[in-house]
């Protein structure tokens, strides 16, 4: 039985798209899905505080890119990202995608196959400059939970 044209249209929605200095940018289903299946892991790069405050992903590793206050590049970065690796893609989750290029391009210089996750955790500001209602992790109604 083939797919439906509907059913290919979903799946090309969510592809790899090539970026330069890194594996490449991935829509949150797709991040979602490899962490599903077992190929990836999801490692949120986001500071403590945001974790805590706004949100995270059940079963993310916690790594932080920059640290708060400050925002000075984590010292423990590398040695966590590569443990966190261990022999899979991984998938980097910043707020809105950013921090998570940078993380992927070190990643990357380490011998990971790092991956950015588009739209991030909260997605772009809206109109109002608000976060979380156009497009991220939270907006597109994949797993996270709150303290």
């Amino acid at each position: 039985m083939s797919d439906s044209p509907q059913h290919d249209c979903a799946k090309a929605q969510l592809s790899v798209t090539p970026a330069q200095d890194y594996a490449g940018d991935v829509p949150p289903e797709l991040a979602w899905q490899w962490v599903q299946d077992g190929e990836a892991v999801l490692v949120d790069v986001r500071t403590d505080a945001e974790r805590e405050w706004v949100g995270a992903v059940p079963g993310a590793v916690a790594l932080a890119w920059k640290q708060w206050p400050g925002m000075a590049i984590n010292p423990g970065f590398d040695d966590g990202i590569k443990a966190a690796a261990a022999g899979k893609k991984v998938l980097l989750l910043c707020r809105s995608g950013v921090r998570s290029v940078a993380a992927a391009k070190r990643a990357t210089e380490l011998g990971v196959q790092a991956y950015n996750i588009l739209e991030g955790f909260e997605g772009d500001p809206d109109a109002q400059e608000h976060r979380g209602r156009k497009g991220g992790w939270r907006f597109r109604g994949l797993p996270w939970r709150q303290n």
